[in-house]
């Protein structure tokens, strides 16, 4: 494009920036009364038609952060426990992190700084000063680098650093947060333009209805040119978080398959979550370390089904010994936040009436239990849970049912393994074969309810099939993500790459 077409595609805002392109985006806000978006955006479109040349200079600026600025005010806490010691020479502990009005985690940090720099001595429970008058008025490195924020971190003097190396092990003192500063080149196109007569006089920047109403507002008047082959913001459309996709695709097999949904809340007693499946109450499962309670406890009101399954843990059904102990209501009562969507299926079978089989259902939901959080373990995930109620429902049944989702889900080779599960016998463990990684991969387990748990809910043994597998291994397998926590960021830019779910 020419010189003489490139001044005819400027923008209004691009014409009033020009003339201060040498100084700082500061100025040129301020001369050109324009916001500095406007500024930057203008920027672009010069930089676009060769105008000029923009570099990002990133840099890293240390400031202040919620405690720093507090601690400026008041004095480190090391600085408050001096002022204290030179006061009374010699304080205990205790009284010591009263009268300096310090925290726990003020006083601690504060009596490590000191001990650092030898001004104090710990003796019998005692704090003794060390410091002499000038060591005390004298500020320390860390109160004279919190005095001078905030700093470019390139422009540190070195006795900085270590103070702060110091400051950054404690808490919200200090932050460091990345600043871009924009360095604009003028090109020898541009200085050619500059120096060029700009026309003053207002261009058609858009045709709109009211300009094409009257041959005058248009006729005999210039219209800016446009250079259609600049680079667009790209446009993305709206579309569901790919983990709800993913959901409502699995949604669409079950209920393809001829299940209907079960549904519930995410807190549940400890009855149904546990007892009801057979699991015994000193089961390390229920303890704290994997369960997360709830500080409240709910009454069990179907007294015929609660009286069942204290007789099952008790005493044992239909040939089972049960567990041999002493069942406590109390400890049933208890609220958790459900560990397995499988609650759901123990609240089913209770309230399905005999009229109403055979039946299929199915669950996908959200379970929790107390995980540390890293790239596969999270403390909430999704589960999809599957029964079938039959009189002649077998094995075989089961087998034939996850084969058939896994191979909707995408997955073309299933094999099973012998396993073990609390409340299933025979017991499954369901692999998938993964043609990129050549591996097996574990997906969840399944099996057929233990007379435990279908007589006293059911009130007789009926053959049931059932299943929980985990769906966020199913969702990271397809996407190909590595790290569990991904699945729940809200990255926009990672969120709008990602491809649909199979064929919605």
């Amino acid at each position: 494009m020419d010189k003489t077409k490139i001044i005819e595609s400027l923008s209004p805002n691009e014409k009033k920036i020009l003339p201060y392109l040498g100084e700082k985006i500061s100025e040129i806000c301020k001369k050109s009364n324009l916001d500095k978006t406007s500024v930057i955006r203008s920027l672009e479109y010069l930089q676009n038609k060769e105008i000029v040349k923009i570099n990002y200079i990133k840099n890293k600026i240390i400031e202040l952060d919620v405690n720093g600025a507090l601690y400026l005010k008041k004095g480190l806490p090391e600085r408050r426990l001096l002022n204290l010691l030179d006061e009374k020479h010699i304080v205990s502990l205790q009284d010591a992190q009263k009268e300096g009005n310090l925290s726990e985690e003020e006083f601690k940090a504060s009596i490590g700084a000191l001990k650092k720099k030898a001004l104090i001595d710990l003796k019998n429970g005692k704090i003794i000063l060390n410091a002499s008058k000038s060591e005390i008025s004298k500020k320390t490195l860390e109160e004279q680098f919190l005095e001078n924020l905030p700093t470019d971190y390139e422009t540190l003097k070195p006795e900085y650093l270590l103070a702060l190396k110091n400051l950054q092990n404690r808490k919200q003192i200090i932050g460091i947060k990345e600043d871009k500063k924009i360095n604009i080149e003028i090109t020898p196109l541009g200085k050619e333009i500059l120096k060029s007569k700009i026309s003053t006089q207002e261009l058609i920047e858009q045709i709109t209805p009211e300009i094409l109403k009257k041959e005058s507002n248009w006729k005999g008047k210039r219209f800016r040119r446009y250079d259609v082959t600049s680079p667009v913001p790209e446009i993305n459309g709206g579309k569901r978080h790919f983990v709800n996709q993913s959901i409502d695709y699995a949604r669409k097999i079950w209920t393809e398959m001829g299940f209907q949904e079960m549904k519930g809340d995410i807190i549940q007693s400890s009855f149904w979550t546990f007892d009801a499946l057979f699991t015994a109450q000193d089961h390390p499962v229920r303890e704290m370390h994997d369960t997360f309670f709830i500080n409240k406890k709910v009454e069990l009101e179907d007294r015929k089904i609660v009286s069942k399954v204290k007789e099952t843990h008790e005493k044992g059904i239909s040939g089972s010994k049960g567990w041999q102990y002493s069942w406590d209501e109390e400890e049933a009562k208890k609220l958790v936040l459900r560990t397995h969507t499988t609650c759901l299926s123990s609240r089913t079978l209770a309230n399905l009436k005999k009229e109403e089989l055979p039946a299929k259902f199915f669950a996908i939901g959200k379970c929790f239990r107390n995980e540390t959080v890293d790239w596969a373990h999270g403390f909430e995930f999704y589960q999809t849970e599957g029964i079938v109620i039959d009189k002649d429902a077998n094995f075989r049944h089961l087998l034939g049912y996850l084969k058939q989702f896994y191979k909707k889900m995408g997955f073309e080779n299933v094999r099973f393994r012998p396993g073990y599960f609390p409340y299933t016998e025979p017991s499954v463990e369901v692999e998938v074969f993964h043609p990129e990684k050549k591996k097996w991969i574990e997906l969840g387990g399944a099996g057929m309810f233990r007379p435990e748990i279908t007589v006293p809910l059911l009130g007789e043994h009926v053959p049931v099939l059932a299943w929980g597998q985990g769906f966020d291994r199913i969702i990271m397998d397809y996407y190909n993500i590595k790290d569990l926590r991904e699945l729940y960021k809200n990255n926009l830019t990672q969120l709008r790459k990602m491809k649909f779910w199979m064929k919605q």
